[in-house]
């Protein structure tokens, strides 16, 4: 059978060509204008350009400067992301990666996103005590907490919070680490010789703190904020240089070096998956030990029996973990986030001298079941000690018995997002069960 041929006049295929065109415009425009309309009635944002994996943003009512996004989109484009990331409202650009941002990654994992405080998280408790049991001049409080918590900096800009002899509580909680640590360290000689035993049950610098709360029934919380300190950053940092390696030995360019990543399946992998993991239990244990060295602050100063642990919530907000989401196991790596799943409880603290929430999760599947880790920077450190004098600390943390120094003025309330904007962009993810102010504050 010949084949047969149909030919249209030149005028009648350009005409048709100009059609097509038109339509297309007028759909795009279309689809835009759908696209935008559902993006204000969504409680996310969608980000992605033509190399990127979508990048769904829990930030209605938040501002998120250009430099995060573009950091976002440069993880997107990483061929093991799997699906979509998803980020929370207190996204800010940070080092390593976008803080607040959830990460599921299949094949590999990225050790700079995870970051070099593993196990950075929060633990909160609720005493029986109530606001009239605590003394009108919290300044004894505020110094007991001080004398029995290790923290803060020397003049020389040092950390000086670890222990000259450990408390009984801290070796028998060492003694649980420690083997696990010495099988770390037969393979990674290099991170023997690191703050270990001495920081565990210590605060550590920067934005960690201790404070006492009182919820909205005047109920007395304890809660606090720091991870698995200098051990934990030596692992990151180790494990991050190896990466790099690995990448420079497979001739990997990346646009970022701080993308660097270990395949799965690889020693260095296994390596640093038996390590972050390690680091991980190290920053609970280090929690719960300064939750017991802030209860004995509290019964030193209050007289009255009270029972310290009648709600007690202990999480991580930079770590990684494999889940199931969407019926296949994911590493989901969260950095400056929790995790949200259907009735699990967790922490979001405002800044000093603003509101802190205890939450539920409610299991929102697309932010891969996750939340904000806290209000979230709008400048850096450096800005706000620029900005900002001490006389604004004292107006900003008015009613909070804390520092007011130059030291802390980085810490100030304004270098942080409204924490009732961050809040509300995320009602999907979380509801609240209490919300603390503080009236104590310790900071490393």
């Amino acid at each position: 059978m010949g084949s047969c041929e149909y030919h249209l006049p030149a005028n009648a295929w350009q005409a048709g060509f100009e059609r097509k065109m038109k339509m297309s415009v007028v759909e795009q425009i279309n689809q835009q204008a759908q696209f935008e309309q559902e993006q204000q009635q969504r409680a996310y944002q969608v980000l992605q350009n033509e190399k990127s994996m979508p990048v769904k943003m829990w930030t209605n009512g938040v501002v998120v400067d250009d430099n995060s996004k573009q950091q976002l989109l440069q993880t997107a484009q990483m061929p093991f992301i799997y699906k979509w990331m998803a980020v929370m409202p207190d996204v800010h650009f940070g080092l390593g990666a976008t803080i607040g941002s959830v990460i599921p990654t299949k094949g590999a994992i990225i050790p700079a996103a995870v970051g070099v405080d593993i196990g950075c998280g929060m633990m909160a408790t609720r005493t029986s005590l109530t606001a009239s049991d605590l003394p009108d001049n919290l300044h004894a409080l505020r110094t007991e907490l001080e004398r029995l918590i290790p923290h803060g900096m020397t003049k020389r800009g040092r950390d000086k919070g670890s222990w000259e002899t450990p408390p009984e509580m801290v070796d028998e909680a060492w003694a649980s680490l420690v083997a696990d640590f010495e099988l770390i360290c037969a393979k990674h000689p290099r991170l023997k010789n690191t703050n270990n035993r001495k920081q565990l049950g210590t605060l550590g610098t920067g934005n960690h703190f201790v404070e006492i709360c009182l919820d909205e029934h005047n109920h007395v919380w304890i809660m606090l904020h720091s991870g698995s300190r200098g051990v934990g950053n030596a692992i990151g940092n180790h494990f991050i240089e190896l990466a790099r390696k690995d990448m420079q030995k497979h001739f990997i360019n990346l646009p970022n070096k701080d993308l660097a990543y270990l395949v799965e399946g690889t020693e260095h992998f296994d390596d640093y998956w038996f390590a972050v993991g390690w680091a991980q239990r190290f920053a609970m244990k280090n929690r719960e030990i300064m939750m017991q060295s802030a209860i004995k602050a509290l019964a030193t100063i209050i007289p009255k029996p009270f029972n310290a642990k009648l709600e007690a919530v202990n999480c991580h907000h930079n770590y990684v973990e494999k889940e199931e989401h969407y019926g296949e196991e994911v590493m989901v790596t969260r950095k400056g986030a929790v995790s949200a799943k259907l009735g699990q409880y967790g922490i979001i603290p405002g800044s000093m001298g603003a509101k802190s929430f205890i939450v539920r999760g409610l299991g929102n599947q697309e932010s891969f079941c996750s939340c904000s880790h806290g209000a979230g920077r709008v400048m850096s450190r450096a800005e706000a000690k620029r900005r900002f004098t001490v006389e604004d600390q004292i107006v900003q943390t008015e009613g909070v018995e804390c520092r007011k120094d130059a030291a802390v003025i980085d810490e100030i309330p304004s270098a942080y997002k409204p924490i009732e904007d961050v809040m509300k962009a995320q009602q999907d993810l979380v509801e609240v069960v209490y919300t603390l102010r503080q009236v104590v504050c310790v900071k490393g």
